[in-house]
């Protein structure tokens, strides 16, 4: 299996860990660039940043965790047209001991099937020989494709001992001085347009995208349409493949729906990414409902938690525009402060796939220059 993936030019490798698929997944971990992931629905998201950048990326998970990335690769990877390939541990199967996992692993034929995703199901030795030709398939089409992984494949084999390493210490966590919101999105974005120019932007889906759109269209902006929480994935799937600077204007609700991402970002460490969360307290494309930043939790608090040291919280132009000018070692968290509100600005005239293909062509562009 190793040896097909590096055959097949597959880069990066994002897992998430099963006791079926250890040995593999060690192997995996000393021979590729591994991207330990905290939940599946954001290694779809990392992937998708990395296939934009051009690059063949893989997933390893388990059948369970599929579901949990179910709405990712239909709203995100099926909808923008990009690759992706999924070898899934297929749990539920073959004298299943863990009754927890056998009602995802029985239906997951049926629900691949019911949402047109293909599959190859992998149960002997002699089927490998079919993962290569997919693969290839995966990336010049464009396709989404999945490798269930029967138990039956590997048989029992010695499951290798991962050293422990020390407990991580993370950075020692001083609250910040709260000040008071003065602005709106829209506002932030304008302030922030200038600065823009020479960045990779990826743009929370919604609203801010559109308004984005509005306020300073780019052919480096991606900007979501659906997806909601993978924003801050997808510009660390891209930073890790670019040397331009890659800058993500997400929310508070899409922040909050997976937190997990910001502790793959303080693990990966890479130096070009900026986060700038406009927190505005509530979910602004849905009614303005207010979100938990309203009530009781501080994003700054929950990225530095995570362990990214190189955060801080703003809420005027002045110290907006100073924060995105600093030039400290990333990644950089930039909570913004920010009024509740909506610019009624028009749709973005765009298809998600000329979305994709207008952004990819100038990722292209600038890495070849």
């Amino acid at each position: 299996m190793i040896e097909i993936l590096r055959a097949s030019s597959i880069d990066p490798i994002a897992t998430l860990p099963c006791e079926k698929i250890n040995v593999l997944l060690s192997l995996i971990e000393s021979n590729f660039l591994h991207i330990p992931l905290t939940r599946e629905e954001e290694g779809v998201g990392i992937c998708a940043g990395a296939a934009l950048c051009g690059k063949r990326p893989a997933m390893f998970v388990q059948s369970s965790g599929l579901g949990n990335m179910l709405n990712a690769i239909m709203s995100l990877t099926k909808t923008y047209d990009l690759p992706l390939s999924i070898f899934v541990s297929w749990r539920g199967m073959d004298n299943e001991r863990i009754p927890a996992q056998i009602p995802m692993g029985r239906a997951l034929l049926g629900i691949l099937e019911a949402c047109g995703i293909e599959y190859l199901i992998l149960r002997e030795d002699s089927d490998l020989r079919l993962v290569r030709e997919e693969l290839q398939n995966v990336y010049k089409g464009h396709k989404i494709s999945v490798f269930l992984m029967s138990p039956a494949l590997w048989g029992i084999k010695k499951q290798l001992k991962r050293p422990r390493d020390g407990r991580f210490r993370g950075p020692r966590i001083k609250q910040s001085k709260i000040p008071v919101p003065r602005y709106t999105r829209f506002e932030l974005i304008e302030t922030l347009a200038p600065y823009l120019g020479q960045k990779i932007v990826v743009s929370n889906l919604g609203i801010p995208s559109k308004e984005l759109f509005y306020i300073k269209h780019q052919p480096s902006n991606f900007y979501m349409l659906g997806s909601m929480g993978m924003a801050t994935p997808i510009g660390l799937g891209i930073s890790l493949f670019t040397k331009r600077d890659v800058l993500v204007i997400d929310g508070d609700g899409s922040l909050l729906m997976n937190p997990g991402t910001l502790g793959t970002m303080a693990y990966l460490r890479p130096g070009n990414l900026s986060v700038v969360a406009i927190d505005n307290g509530s979910y602004g494309s849905t009614g303005d409902q207010p979100t938990l930043t309203a009530r009781c939790t501080d994003l700054e608090m929950v990225a530095r938690g995570f362990g990214i040291s190189n955060t801080v919280k703003v809420s005027t132009k002045r110290d907006l525009i100073e924060a995105i000018n600093k030039r400290s070692p990333g990644p950089r968290f930039i909570h913004v402060l920010a009024l509740p509100g909506n610019r009624d600005v028009p749709n973005i005239p765009l298809t998600p796939v000329e979305i994709k293909e207008i952004f990819s062509n100038e990722l292209c562009r600038g890495e070849s220059r």
